[in-house]
């Protein structure tokens, strides 16, 4: 019996030693693997020794690591390890990119000078314009953290007329590539019939991607970039405004869900697309596919095509996107499409239907907050779904499509500005954006964080924190002509601005080419006086950033503004309100010349205004530093060779960023009268060439911003009881009527 144990025993070890050998559970050391995992990582280390460059090893420990492996991936695996898409795809920030080179001139970005004979798309041309247009630009390679190509990369299909040949050995050839470090590549569409893969047919090294359709599979985090797939009209700059005008209450339109696209007969193609007629009824769903596309289409139609044609032909896109609460996105040929676009801009919510799509700017875009994301397999589910929100959400999503759009999406200038930001977070990390700055107005465009990190510093968030602006403001008077007489309108302005109980100081900006006036010249006032003499004498210093400036509000004064320490209180308690907005007395407006074609500007009091003049003016501190950082030097250039149109820029600026028109606050009696008699500047106004700078300034600006952002208002606000004839001791502001 004993000897039977032992047998049994010995039998049973056996047998499990050679399942597990079976199985995978003990790995028998094969000479063709060498040493184990540690002894591994050693000879891989002195093989990184033969490779210069200090990133050369981590491809070649990639190269080691796949040939290992190769008998346990599939073949589609062994084709995406070999593309030139997926040479560097461990690739992060802190493994791929060279941060030294941010340190020396911060965030520039060189664009390679176009070679002679290449050909470049209208598209691409839009990119490249828009880098050289932005403050990120430099001409100087020597100075640049990031690098972009001239070489079109955009189409990388290789039976499209735009694809650009050998672009292997031409990028290859560039002095400055290094691999691919600090790089990107812009790209659109990529692969060709009849399977689409994400191939750009070139090794792209250790570039970043700025990709549209790219798959969550393919995707490097925090390192490639999203991008929306857009058309070859798809605006410069600009672009549409969103559609919605004005929320209705119940948001529901039309048709509830509608879609209207292409039907793929061959090569790869959605089979979402070719199940939509099960859900379509014909009623509030309109889901339409089409068969007639391409050249040989007949050919291959199936027993549905005759009838989907006839019901396509029956519907009008546009009626169907703009009259619809939710608009279908089904992947086509490539995971994105052009239906998400169009539908973010018609505020029809987007039913994303495009599994393992990398939406575009998803590292920083909430997209639950704007769209719909369901699944392909739950094709039938969707009606139903998108019936059970609520139509509070539904407004919601609305909204925050429109924010989106004109935030991000709605010219080529924005998609490429927000792909350079998004990398500009990534190398400055400790002043990087928050996820509110980048999901609720104005975007994270217009919210610099290299001014200040934290939201309440930032006009636009006092609401939702639920905040105050400081309760004092900074004045500063601008100073052109010398002080000669005590008596000139600058001392008057001075003394009744420093009587103000807001005033926290006065700062003098002396841009006169006389020399500054003795200390004693100016008079006694309650408040600190600061002068700052301009270095260099330009109208634009006015809106510089000082850190003299210790006050969230800005008073702005022309020294020959005459303003009574009333009126200035009562600006500043209603600015109080509206802190994002330029608040202040004198107005003027713009208008659309239809015979010239151009934009007029007119200083014809009348009932309604979009421009408030800095020359009597408050804002927040904030719109100096973004006049200063984010306004291209061409139009500061522009305004300090005419000295004149800073204050319409100003109000460009702000309106752009508010999306909403200045505030005017209403006069004393003859004011009008009282500043023109007294001004020194009087003759300026009347001057027909002042006049005729200012209209070409209109049209310069408008041009820049590819958009009129001004907003006409005929809102004034008056002091309460200001013009009834009652007791003056019944007023507030009893001084507003006396001159």
């Amino acid at each position: 019996m004993q000897a039977k144990k032992r047998y049994l025993t010995l039998f049973s070890a056996g047998a499990c030693v050679i399942l597990l050998f079976c199985f995978g559970g003990i790995q028998v050391p094969l000479s063709r693997r060498g040493p184990g995992r540690r002894d591994d990582r050693s000879l891989t280390g002195a093989r990184w020794r033969r490779f210069p460059g200090s990133l050369q090893p981590f491809n070649s420990w990639e190269q080691d690591r796949s040939d290992d492996q190769n008998e346990h991936i599939s073949p589609r695996q062994k084709r995406d390890a070999n593309s030139g898409v997926y040479t560097a795809r461990r690739c992060r920030m802190e493994s791929c990119f060279d941060f030294s080179l941010c340190e020396r001139k911060g965030f520039k970005v060189y664009v390679y000078p176009q070679q002679k004979g290449e050909k470049m798309s209208e598209s691409y041309q839009n990119i490249l314009s828009s880098i050289e247009g932005s403050r990120f630009y430099t001409p100087d390679p020597g100075q640049a953290c990031l690098f972009v190509l001239s070489l079109d990369t955009l189409d990388r299909d290789q039976l499209s007329p735009q694809y650009v040949h050998n672009l292997k050995a031409k990028v290859q050839s560039l002095p400055l590539w290094n691999g691919g470090k600090n790089h990107i590549i812009f790209n659109l569409y990529s692969g060709t019939w009849p399977d689409y893969t994400e191939d750009l047919g070139f090794d792209i090294g250790l570039a970043m991607l700025a990709k549209a359709s790219i798959s969550t599979e393919n995707f490097r985090p925090n390192f490639d970039v999203s991008i929306p797939l857009f058309s070859k009209d798809h605006p410069r700059t600009g672009g549409e405004r969103g559609y919605l005008k004005h929320n209705t209450i119940p948001p529901y339109r039309k048709y509830m869900l509608v879609f209207k696209g292409k039907r793929y007969l061959t090569g790869i193609g959605s089979d979402t697309r070719n199940a939509l007629y099960h859900v379509h009824n014909s009623e509030d769903v309109v889901l339409l596919t089409t068969c007639k596309h391409g050249k040989d289409w007949q050919k291959h139609k199936d027993a549905r095509c005759d009838k989907d044609n006839a019901e396509y032909d029956k519907y009008d896109y546009r009626e169907m996107l703009y009259n619809s609460t939710f608009c279908l996105v089904p992947r086509g040929r490539r995971l994105g499409s052009f239906r998400f676009l169009e539908a973010l801009q018609a505020a029809c919510v987007p039913v994303m239907l495009s599994n393992g799509w990398e939406l575009p700017f998803s590292e920083i875009i909430d997209w639950n907050t704007a769209a719909v994301i369901g699944d392909e397999r739950l094709l039938l589910q969707i009606p139903s779904t998108v019936r059970s929100i609520h139509q509070d959400k539904i407004l919601s999503l609305r909204q925050q499509t429109q924010f989106l759009w004109e935030a991000y999406f709605n010219s080529v200038e924005k998609i490429v500005l927000t792909t350079l930001e998004i990398i500009q977070d990534r190398v400055l990390q400790h002043t990087s954006r928050s996820n509110l700055m980048w999901n609720s107005l104005p975007g994270g465009l217009f919210t610099l964080p290299q001014y200040s990190t934290y939201l309440g510093e930032f006009p636009f968030y006092y609401a939702k924190l639920g905040i105050k602006p400081y309760p004092k403001f900074t004045a500063i008077i601008h100073v052109v002509t010398p002080l000669v007489s005590q008596s000139q309108p600058v001392m008057k302005l001075l003394v009744a601005v420093a009587k103000s109980q807001y005033c926290a100081q006065v700062i003098i900006l002396w841009n006169c080419d006389k020399p500054l006036p003795a200390k004693h010249r100016w008079p006694p006032t309650s408040v600190p006086v600061i002068v700052i003499e301009g270095e260099s004498k330009v109208i634009s210093s006015r809106f510089l950033p000082y850190d003299t400036i210790p006050t969230d509000a800005v008073l702005s004064l022309d020294e020959d503004t005459v303003l009574s320490t009333t009126e200035v209180d009562f600006a500043f308690t209603v600015w109080q309100s509206f802190p994002d907005r330029i608040v202040g007395y004198p107005a003027r407006s713009h208008f659309w010349d239809s015979n010239k074609e151009r934009w007029g500007y007119t200083s014809k009091w009348t009932n309604d205004y979009s421009m408030v003049l800095t020359g009597a003016a408050i804002y927040h501190k904030y719109y100096h530093y973004l006049y200063t950082t984010y306004l291209p030097a061409s139009l500061k250039t522009m305004v300090d060779q005419m000295s004149n149109c800073e204050d319409i820029l100003m109000n460009f600026l702000v309106s752009s960023v508010s999306k909403l028109p200045p505030i005017k606050v209403t006069q004393k009696k003859q004011y009008k009268e009282t500043m023109m008699g007294q001004s020194s500047r009087a003759s300026r106004w009347a001057d027909p060439d002042h006049f005729a700078q200012r209209q070409t300034c209109m049209n310069k600006f408008a041009s820049w911003f590819g958009t009129m952002p001004l907003v006409h208002s005929q809102m004034r606000l008056d002091p309460v009881l200001f013009k009834d004839q009652v007791s003056i001791l019944r007023k507030k502001y009893r001084d507003i009527e006396r001159l």
